[in-house]
Protein backbone atom coordinates (compact mmCIF):
# COMPACT_ATOMS: atom_id res chain seq x y z
CA UNK A 1 0.00 0.00 0.00
CA UNK A 2 1.05 3.78 -0.67
CA UNK A 3 0.10 7.33 -0.49
CA UNK A 4 0.59 9.97 -2.20
CA UNK A 5 1.27 12.56 -0.33
CA UNK A 6 2.82 15.93 -2.10
CA UNK A 7 2.31 16.76 -5.74
CA UNK A 8 4.40 19.65 -7.32
CA UNK A 9 3.28 21.15 -11.17
CA UNK A 10 5.13 24.34 -12.40
CA UNK A 11 3.35 26.15 -15.53
CA UNK A 12 3.74 24.59 -18.99
CA UNK A 13 5.50 27.07 -21.21
CA UNK A 14 8.20 28.98 -22.30
CA UNK A 15 10.90 28.85 -19.70
CA UNK A 16 13.81 30.94 -21.11
CA UNK A 17 16.87 29.88 -19.45
CA UNK A 18 15.76 27.13 -17.14
CA UNK A 19 17.46 23.75 -17.73
CA UNK A 20 16.07 20.00 -17.20
CA UNK A 21 17.66 20.21 -13.46
CA UNK A 22 15.87 23.50 -13.31
CA UNK A 23 12.78 22.62 -13.81
CA UNK A 24 12.86 19.22 -12.07
CA UNK A 25 13.70 21.47 -9.09
CA UNK A 26 10.81 23.42 -8.96
CA UNK A 27 8.61 20.56 -8.91
CA UNK A 28 10.41 18.47 -6.29
CA UNK A 29 10.56 21.94 -4.09
CA UNK A 30 6.93 22.04 -5.03
CA UNK A 31 6.38 18.98 -4.07
CA UNK A 32 8.16 18.48 -0.91
CA UNK A 33 6.42 21.73 0.20
CA UNK A 34 3.08 20.08 0.00
CA UNK A 35 3.77 17.14 1.45
CA UNK A 36 5.29 19.42 4.39
CA UNK A 37 8.88 17.53 4.04
CA UNK A 38 12.33 18.23 3.48
CA UNK A 39 14.77 16.45 1.32
CA UNK A 40 16.07 14.85 4.22
CA UNK A 41 12.65 12.96 4.51
CA UNK A 42 13.20 11.43 0.76
CA UNK A 43 15.27 7.71 0.65
CA UNK A 44 14.99 6.89 -3.07
CA UNK A 45 14.46 8.87 -5.79
CA UNK A 46 12.88 7.84 -9.58
CA UNK A 47 12.95 9.86 -12.44
CA UNK A 48 12.18 9.88 -16.35
CA UNK A 49 14.58 10.60 -19.14
CA UNK A 50 14.64 13.92 -20.85
CA UNK A 51 15.67 14.15 -24.27
CA UNK A 52 17.57 17.50 -23.84
CA UNK A 53 19.92 16.22 -21.22
CA UNK A 54 20.48 12.59 -22.73
CA UNK A 55 22.93 11.42 -19.62
CA UNK A 56 23.53 7.82 -18.66
CA UNK A 57 22.75 8.13 -15.54
CA UNK A 58 19.98 10.96 -15.20
CA UNK A 59 18.52 9.90 -11.52
CA UNK A 60 22.14 10.16 -9.70
CA UNK A 61 22.59 13.25 -11.07
CA UNK A 62 19.59 14.92 -10.38
CA UNK A 63 20.35 13.22 -6.82
CA UNK A 64 23.52 15.14 -6.86
CA UNK A 65 22.38 18.22 -7.96
CA UNK A 66 19.50 17.91 -5.77
CA UNK A 67 21.63 17.63 -2.54
CA UNK A 68 19.56 13.96 -1.68
CA UNK A 69 21.57 10.97 -1.00
CA UNK A 70 19.19 8.08 -1.71
CA UNK A 71 18.89 3.95 -0.82
CA UNK A 72 17.77 3.80 -4.20
CA UNK A 73 17.46 5.55 -7.56
CA UNK A 74 16.58 4.97 -10.87
CA UNK A 75 15.35 6.22 -14.10
CA UNK A 76 13.17 5.11 -16.65
CA UNK A 77 12.08 5.53 -20.62
CA UNK A 78 8.65 3.88 -21.79
CA UNK A 79 7.71 7.45 -23.44
CA UNK A 80 4.74 9.07 -22.39
CA UNK A 81 3.73 6.07 -19.92
CA UNK A 82 7.26 7.45 -18.18
CA UNK A 83 5.57 8.94 -15.42
CA UNK A 84 2.88 6.60 -14.49
CA UNK A 85 5.19 3.93 -14.61
CA UNK A 86 7.39 5.50 -12.33
CA UNK A 87 4.78 6.18 -9.76
CA UNK A 88 3.87 2.23 -10.21
CA UNK A 89 7.30 1.39 -9.34
CA UNK A 90 7.63 4.11 -6.36
CA UNK A 91 3.88 2.08 -5.10
CA UNK A 92 6.17 -1.45 -5.26
CA UNK A 93 9.56 -0.20 -3.93
CA UNK A 94 6.87 0.91 -0.75
CA UNK A 95 5.06 -1.95 -1.00
CA UNK A 96 8.45 -4.35 -0.73
CA UNK A 97 10.09 -2.44 1.71
CA UNK A 98 12.81 -0.99 0.16
CA UNK A 99 11.55 2.69 0.68
CA UNK A 100 9.64 4.25 3.21
CA UNK A 101 9.26 7.75 0.79
CA UNK A 102 9.73 7.90 -3.08
CA UNK A 103 10.32 11.19 -4.48
CA UNK A 104 9.14 10.86 -8.25
CA UNK A 105 9.91 13.97 -10.85
CA UNK A 106 10.02 14.56 -14.37
CA UNK A 107 10.76 18.06 -16.00
CA UNK A 108 12.31 19.18 -19.76
CA UNK A 109 12.79 22.30 -21.85
CA UNK A 110 11.74 21.16 -24.62
CA UNK A 111 10.67 24.38 -25.71
CA UNK A 112 13.36 26.42 -25.64
CA UNK A 113 16.21 23.67 -25.16
CA UNK A 114 16.07 22.05 -28.84
CA UNK A 115 15.84 23.06 -32.14
CA UNK A 116 12.20 21.36 -33.83
CA UNK A 117 14.09 19.72 -36.45
CA UNK A 118 15.99 18.03 -33.32
CA UNK A 119 12.76 17.48 -31.96
CA UNK A 120 11.23 15.87 -34.52
CA UNK A 121 14.26 13.74 -35.45
CA UNK A 122 14.51 12.51 -31.89
CA UNK A 123 10.90 11.68 -31.65
CA UNK A 124 10.66 9.92 -34.66
CA UNK A 125 12.86 7.05 -33.62
CA UNK A 126 9.83 5.57 -32.08
CA UNK A 127 9.25 4.66 -35.67
CA UNK A 128 10.91 0.87 -36.79
CA UNK A 129 14.65 1.84 -38.27
CA UNK A 130 14.18 -0.24 -41.46
CA UNK A 131 10.58 -0.02 -42.25
CA UNK A 132 9.47 2.97 -40.78
CA UNK A 133 12.26 5.97 -39.90
CA UNK A 134 13.42 5.38 -43.62
CA UNK A 135 10.41 6.73 -44.94
CA UNK A 136 10.44 9.89 -43.00
CA UNK A 137 7.11 9.15 -40.79
CA UNK A 138 6.80 11.49 -37.23
CA UNK A 139 4.98 10.69 -34.22
CA UNK A 140 1.85 12.85 -35.48
CA UNK A 141 2.01 11.06 -39.06
CA UNK A 142 1.82 7.55 -37.05
CA UNK A 143 -1.44 8.71 -34.46
CA UNK A 144 -2.68 9.71 -38.15
CA UNK A 145 -2.37 6.54 -39.65
CA UNK A 146 -4.31 5.22 -36.91
CA UNK A 147 -7.23 7.91 -36.75
CA UNK A 148 -7.64 7.01 -40.33
CA UNK A 149 -8.20 3.31 -39.66
CA UNK A 150 -10.58 4.38 -36.68
CA UNK A 151 -12.67 6.63 -39.00
CA UNK A 152 -13.17 3.69 -40.89
CA UNK A 153 -13.82 1.21 -38.43
CA UNK A 154 -16.19 3.25 -35.75
CA UNK A 155 -17.34 6.15 -38.35
CA UNK A 156 -15.33 8.81 -36.13
CA UNK A 157 -15.20 11.87 -37.94
CA UNK A 158 -12.70 15.06 -37.72
CA UNK A 159 -15.15 16.99 -36.30
CA UNK A 160 -15.02 14.45 -33.18
CA UNK A 161 -11.64 14.65 -32.59
CA UNK A 162 -12.23 18.65 -32.61
CA UNK A 163 -15.27 18.20 -29.94
CA UNK A 164 -12.15 17.00 -27.85
CA UNK A 165 -10.17 19.53 -28.39
CA UNK A 166 -11.96 22.37 -27.85
CA UNK A 167 -13.21 20.19 -24.49
CA UNK A 168 -9.42 20.34 -23.07
CA UNK A 169 -9.10 23.90 -23.87
CA UNK A 170 -12.17 24.76 -21.52
CA UNK A 171 -10.89 23.10 -18.92
CA UNK A 172 -7.37 24.69 -19.01
CA UNK A 173 -8.67 28.38 -18.95
CA UNK A 174 -9.63 27.66 -15.62
CA UNK A 175 -5.67 26.56 -14.67
CA UNK A 176 -3.22 29.65 -14.24
CA UNK A 177 -0.62 27.15 -15.22
CA UNK A 178 -1.55 26.15 -18.86
CA UNK A 179 0.38 26.85 -22.12
CA UNK A 180 -2.65 27.54 -23.96
CA UNK A 181 -5.94 28.97 -22.05
CA UNK A 182 -7.80 30.86 -25.03
CA UNK A 183 -11.03 29.03 -25.87
CA UNK A 184 -11.16 27.70 -29.59
CA UNK A 185 -14.57 26.21 -31.17
CA UNK A 186 -14.75 22.96 -33.42
CA UNK A 187 -14.22 25.34 -36.67
CA UNK A 188 -10.99 26.54 -35.50
CA UNK A 189 -9.82 23.18 -34.80
CA UNK A 190 -10.97 21.88 -38.36
CA UNK A 191 -9.56 24.91 -39.94
CA UNK A 192 -6.07 24.81 -38.57
CA UNK A 193 -3.37 23.75 -40.57
CA UNK A 194 -3.11 20.54 -41.71
CA UNK A 195 -0.24 18.22 -39.49
CA UNK A 196 -0.92 14.83 -41.04
CA UNK A 197 -4.24 13.89 -42.46
CA UNK A 198 -6.73 13.78 -40.91
CA UNK A 199 -5.02 15.46 -37.93
CA UNK A 200 -4.90 19.38 -37.80
CA UNK A 201 -2.45 21.87 -35.31
CA UNK A 202 -5.07 22.09 -32.80
CA UNK A 203 -5.55 17.99 -32.64
CA UNK A 204 -1.97 17.72 -31.60
CA UNK A 205 -0.45 18.73 -28.16
CA UNK A 206 2.09 21.13 -28.09
CA UNK A 207 5.66 21.42 -27.22
CA UNK A 208 6.63 22.75 -23.79
CA UNK A 209 9.15 23.57 -20.99
CA UNK A 210 7.91 22.35 -17.27
CA UNK A 211 7.70 19.80 -14.71
CA UNK A 212 6.36 17.56 -12.42
CA UNK A 213 7.32 15.90 -8.91
CA UNK A 214 5.41 13.59 -6.69
CA UNK A 215 5.81 12.46 -2.76
CA UNK A 216 4.71 9.11 -1.78
CA UNK A 217 5.22 7.63 1.20
CA UNK A 218 3.69 3.94 3.18
CA UNK A 219 2.08 6.04 5.51
CA UNK A 220 -1.10 8.57 4.76
CA UNK A 221 1.17 11.36 6.31
CA UNK A 222 0.98 15.47 5.82
CA UNK A 223 -1.42 17.43 5.13
CA UNK A 224 -3.17 15.73 2.06
CA UNK A 225 -2.56 12.20 1.48
CA UNK A 226 -4.16 10.42 -1.07
CA UNK A 227 -4.52 6.65 -1.66
CA UNK A 228 -2.71 4.55 -4.39
CA UNK A 229 -4.95 1.43 -4.50
CA UNK A 230 -3.51 -0.08 -7.31
CA UNK A 231 -1.15 -0.01 -10.71
CA UNK A 232 -1.08 -2.38 -13.91
CA UNK A 233 0.45 -2.47 -17.11
CA UNK A 234 -0.06 -3.62 -20.43
CA UNK A 235 2.98 -3.36 -23.22
CA UNK A 236 2.06 -3.86 -26.87
CA UNK A 237 4.51 -3.77 -30.14
CA UNK A 238 6.85 -1.17 -30.16
CA UNK A 239 6.18 -0.16 -33.87
CA UNK A 240 2.52 0.45 -35.29
CA UNK A 241 3.79 -1.91 -38.07
CA UNK A 242 4.21 -4.78 -35.60
CA UNK A 243 0.90 -4.40 -34.22
CA UNK A 244 -1.35 -6.67 -34.09
CA UNK A 245 -4.62 -4.21 -34.28
CA UNK A 246 -4.60 -1.02 -35.37
CA UNK A 247 -7.39 -0.31 -33.26
CA UNK A 248 -7.24 -2.15 -29.77
CA UNK A 249 -3.77 -1.67 -27.73
CA UNK A 250 -4.13 -2.86 -24.23
CA UNK A 251 -5.71 0.02 -22.93
CA UNK A 252 -8.60 -2.39 -21.72
CA UNK A 253 -6.16 -4.79 -20.38
CA UNK A 254 -3.94 -2.49 -18.24
CA UNK A 255 -7.13 -0.74 -17.31
CA UNK A 256 -9.66 -3.77 -16.28
CA UNK A 257 -6.65 -5.75 -14.09
CA UNK A 258 -5.65 -2.37 -12.42
CA UNK A 259 -9.32 -1.83 -11.78
CA UNK A 260 -9.51 -5.34 -10.30
CA UNK A 261 -6.61 -5.45 -8.15
CA UNK A 262 -8.28 -2.19 -6.12
CA UNK A 263 -11.75 -4.19 -6.00
CA UNK A 264 -13.55 -1.46 -8.22
CA UNK A 265 -15.04 -1.45 -11.63
CA UNK A 266 -15.84 1.33 -13.84
CA UNK A 267 -19.16 2.14 -12.30
CA UNK A 268 -17.08 3.27 -9.57
CA UNK A 269 -14.90 6.19 -11.69
CA UNK A 270 -15.45 9.81 -9.93
CA UNK A 271 -12.78 10.91 -11.86
CA UNK A 272 -10.66 10.37 -15.03
CA UNK A 273 -7.05 11.18 -16.17
CA UNK A 274 -6.61 9.67 -19.38
CA UNK A 275 -3.43 10.27 -21.57
CA UNK A 276 -3.84 13.12 -24.82
CA UNK A 277 -1.12 13.63 -26.82
CA UNK A 278 -3.92 13.95 -29.79
CA UNK A 279 -7.54 14.14 -29.89
CA UNK A 280 -6.96 10.38 -31.79
CA UNK A 281 -5.02 9.26 -28.74
CA UNK A 282 -7.62 10.61 -26.24
CA UNK A 283 -10.57 9.12 -28.26
CA UNK A 284 -8.75 5.68 -28.59
CA UNK A 285 -8.05 5.34 -25.29
CA UNK A 286 -11.63 6.76 -23.77
CA UNK A 287 -13.12 3.94 -25.77
CA UNK A 288 -10.96 1.10 -25.62
CA UNK A 289 -10.93 1.41 -21.92
CA UNK A 290 -14.82 1.56 -21.71
CA UNK A 291 -15.21 5.36 -20.78
CA UNK A 292 -16.91 5.89 -23.94
CA UNK A 293 -18.75 3.36 -26.37
CA UNK A 294 -16.65 3.06 -29.92
CA UNK A 295 -16.98 5.93 -31.96
CA UNK A 296 -18.85 7.92 -29.57
CA UNK A 297 -16.47 9.66 -27.21
CA UNK A 298 -16.78 13.42 -29.66
CA UNK A 299 -20.39 12.57 -28.87
CA UNK A 300 -20.15 12.52 -25.30
CA UNK A 301 -17.16 15.82 -25.15
CA UNK A 302 -20.24 17.67 -27.39
CA UNK A 303 -22.84 16.66 -24.52
CA UNK A 304 -20.63 17.44 -21.21
CA UNK A 305 -20.64 14.07 -20.23
CA UNK A 306 -16.61 14.76 -19.82
CA UNK A 307 -16.86 18.25 -18.44
CA UNK A 308 -16.72 19.22 -14.55
CA UNK A 309 -20.33 19.04 -14.02
CA UNK A 310 -21.26 16.05 -16.06
CA UNK A 311 -20.83 12.43 -14.93
CA UNK A 312 -17.31 11.98 -15.70
CA UNK A 313 -15.09 14.92 -15.39
CA UNK A 314 -11.71 14.07 -17.28
CA UNK A 315 -8.53 15.89 -17.24
CA UNK A 316 -9.76 19.15 -16.18
CA UNK A 317 -6.52 20.98 -15.82
CA UNK A 318 -6.31 20.85 -19.33
CA UNK A 319 -4.35 18.11 -20.67
CA UNK A 320 -1.37 17.64 -22.78
CA UNK A 321 -3.78 19.18 -25.65
CA UNK A 322 -3.68 22.69 -23.78
CA UNK A 323 -1.96 22.45 -20.29
CA UNK A 324 1.02 21.38 -22.62
CA UNK A 325 3.73 18.59 -22.78
CA UNK A 326 7.06 18.88 -21.86
CA UNK A 327 7.85 15.17 -21.80
CA UNK A 328 7.33 12.72 -18.69
CA UNK A 329 5.93 15.53 -16.73
CA UNK A 330 3.21 16.25 -19.58
CA UNK A 331 1.75 13.31 -18.07
CA UNK A 332 2.60 13.49 -15.06
CA UNK A 333 0.29 16.84 -14.83
CA UNK A 334 -2.57 14.60 -15.16
CA UNK A 335 -1.95 12.98 -11.47
CA UNK A 336 -1.06 16.00 -10.29
CA UNK A 337 -4.50 17.16 -11.03
CA UNK A 338 -6.07 14.26 -9.82
CA UNK A 339 -4.33 15.32 -6.26
CA UNK A 340 -6.15 18.45 -6.22
CA UNK A 341 -9.19 17.30 -7.15
CA UNK A 342 -8.74 14.06 -4.49
CA UNK A 343 -8.26 16.77 -1.58
CA UNK A 344 -10.59 19.28 -2.35
CA UNK A 345 -8.47 21.74 -3.23
CA UNK A 346 -8.69 22.64 -7.06
CA UNK A 347 -10.53 26.14 -6.76
CA UNK A 348 -12.84 26.69 -9.38
CA UNK A 349 -11.95 23.56 -10.97
CA UNK A 350 -13.45 21.11 -8.28
CA UNK A 351 -15.53 18.79 -8.80
CA UNK A 352 -17.93 17.68 -6.51
CA UNK A 353 -16.96 14.23 -6.05
CA UNK A 354 -13.02 12.50 -6.86
CA UNK A 355 -13.01 9.88 -4.28
CA UNK A 356 -12.43 7.36 -6.87
CA UNK A 357 -9.94 8.43 -10.22
CA UNK A 358 -8.74 6.41 -12.77
CA UNK A 359 -5.31 7.57 -14.65
CA UNK A 360 -4.33 6.06 -17.94
CA UNK A 361 -0.94 6.77 -19.51
CA UNK A 362 0.24 5.93 -23.48
CA UNK A 363 4.19 5.43 -24.18
CA UNK A 364 5.55 5.30 -28.39
CA UNK A 365 2.39 4.88 -30.25
CA UNK A 366 -0.19 3.24 -27.83
CA UNK A 367 2.60 0.65 -26.98
CA UNK A 368 3.22 0.98 -23.11
CA UNK A 369 0.01 1.49 -21.03
CA UNK A 370 0.18 2.11 -17.40
CA UNK A 371 -3.23 2.04 -14.89
CA UNK A 372 -3.60 3.73 -12.12
CA UNK A 373 -6.76 3.50 -9.49
CA UNK A 374 -6.47 6.23 -6.78
CA UNK A 375 -8.87 6.51 -3.36
CA UNK A 376 -9.51 9.01 -1.00
CA UNK A 377 -8.31 8.96 2.27
CA UNK A 378 -11.25 8.89 5.18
Amino acid sequence: MSFLIGSGLTRFGRHEGSGVLDLMTQASDLALADAGMARGDVDALLCGYATTLPHLMLATLFAEHYGLRPHYAHAMQMGGATGFGLVMLAHQLIASGAARRVLVVGGENRMTGQSRDSSIQTLAQVGHPVYEVPLGATIPAYYALLASRYMHEYGTTARDFAQLAVLMRRHARDHEGAQFRDPITVEEVLASRPIATPLKMLDCCPVSDGGCAFLLSGQAEGPHPVRLRSAAQYQNSQHVSASPSLTRFGADDSSARALQAAGRSLDDIEYAAIYDSFTITLTMLLEEIGLAPRGQAGRLAEEGHFSREGPMPLNLHGGLLSYGHCGVGGAMAHLAETHLQMTGRAGIRQVPRAGVSLLHGDGGVLSSHVSLVMEACP
